[in-house]
C-alpha cells in the first residue's frame, strides 16, 4: 500500500471516530424519527445520521477540499482529485430506532471509480472492520486480527442473511430469493451491513440483497474481498454501485447461488 493510501486509510479511521462521537449519545434514546419517502415505505432518519454525515464531510472538506464526496443523507459534493468518500452515517436506520445493534457507519473510500478502502463501524459493540490493500482487519476493544471467510462449498452447508425478504424484494425477487434460501442450512434476518460483516468473519457465508444504493455497498466490497470472499450484482459482473447484491465467503457458494437466482 503505497504512502498516500497508508495516510487516508488513518483518516478514514479518524471519520469513523468523528462518526462514533456523534452517533453513540443518540443510541437507545428516545430521538426523533423523520420518514424520508411518506408516500413510500418507511425511510426513516434521524439526528443521528445527518449529524455524524455532517462531521465526516467537515473533515474531508478541511483535509482533503479536492476530493469529492457522497453521502446518503447530505448528496454529492463533486471533486477533482480523483478520489470520492462514499458514506453512510448509519445503515440500517431501521435497527438502530428500535434499540438493535445490528447498524453500522460505512466509510468507503474510491480511486477512479474503485473502492480502495472500506470501513464498517460498530460503535455500540466498539468494532470496526477495515477492508485495504487485499486484507481485512478487525479491531474491537482487546486486540486486532486479520479475518478470513471460511469454506463452504456447497448451499446445503451454508448459513444465508438478508435484511428483510417481505419488504426489499419485489414479487419476482423473493421467488428468487427463496429457491436458494431453502437449499440452505440455516437463513437468518436482520443485520444490513452487519450481515456483510458476519460473512467476513467465516459466520455466515452467504447474503442476497436487493435496491441497494451505491453508499450502502461500496465500502463493503474491500471488506468482503480483503477477507477472501466475493461479491457480485446478481448476474455475476464482479463490481457493483448497488442494485441486486449477492456476497459470499467461498466461490463455489457464490456460484450455486447464481445459478439458481438466474434460472
Amino acid at each position: 500500500m503505497d504512502s498516500e493510501l497508508k495516510a487516508r486509510l488513518a483518516f478514514a479511521h479518524r471519520l469513523a471516530d468523528a462518526a462514533r462521537e456523534v452517533i453513540r449519545p443518540y443510541f437507545r434514546r428516545r430521538i426523533d424519527v423523520t420518514d424520508k419517502a411518506p408516500a413510500g415505505i418507511f425511510d426513516p432518519v434521524t439526528e443521528a445520521d445527518t449529524g455524524a454525515e455532517r462531521a465526516m464531510r467537515a473533515l474531508i472538506e478541511e483535509t482533503y477540499p479536492r476530493d469529492g464526496i457522497l453521502g446518503e443523507e447530505l448528496g454529492l459534493k463533486n471533486g477533482d482529485s480523483g478520489f470520492v468518500w462514499v458514506l453512510d452515517p448509519i445503515d440500517g436506520t431501521r435497527a438502530f430506532i428500535a434499540g438493535q445493534p445490528l447498524w453500522g457507519t460505512l466509510i468507503a473510500l474510491e480511486q477512479d471509480g474503485k473502492p480502495v478502502i472500506g470501513i464498517l463501524d460498530q460503535p455500540f459493540l466498539d468494532e470496526r472492520f477495515a477492508g485495504f490493500d487485499g486484507a481485512t482487519e478487525f479491531r474491537n476493544a482487546s486486540s486486532t486480527q486479520r479475518l478470513r471467510t471460511r469454506a463452504c462449498a456447497q448451499l446445503a452447508d451454508a448459513v444465508i442473511t438478508t435484511t428483510h425478504p417481505m419488504l426489499h424484494f419485489k414479487d419476482a425477487e423473493r421467488e428468487r430469493y427463496w429457491n436458494v434460501e431453502k437449499r440452505c442450512r440455516l437463513s437468518r434476518y436482520g443485520g444490513d451491513c452487519y450481515g456483510y460483516a458476519l460473512v467476513a468473519m467465516g459466520f455466515v457465508d452467504l447474503v442476497i440483497e436487493t435496491n441497494l444504493k451505491r453508499w450502502d455497498v461500496a465500502a463493503l466490497i474491500p471488506i468482503i474481498e480483503g477477507a477472501g470472499g466475493i461479491i457480485t450484482n446478481w448476474d455475476g459482473r464482479p463490481r457493483t454501485e448497488g442494485g441486486n447484491v449477492i456476497a459470499a465467503g467461498d466461490r463455489r457458494v457464490h456460484a450455486e447461488a447464481l445459478k439458481i437466482l438466474n434460472c
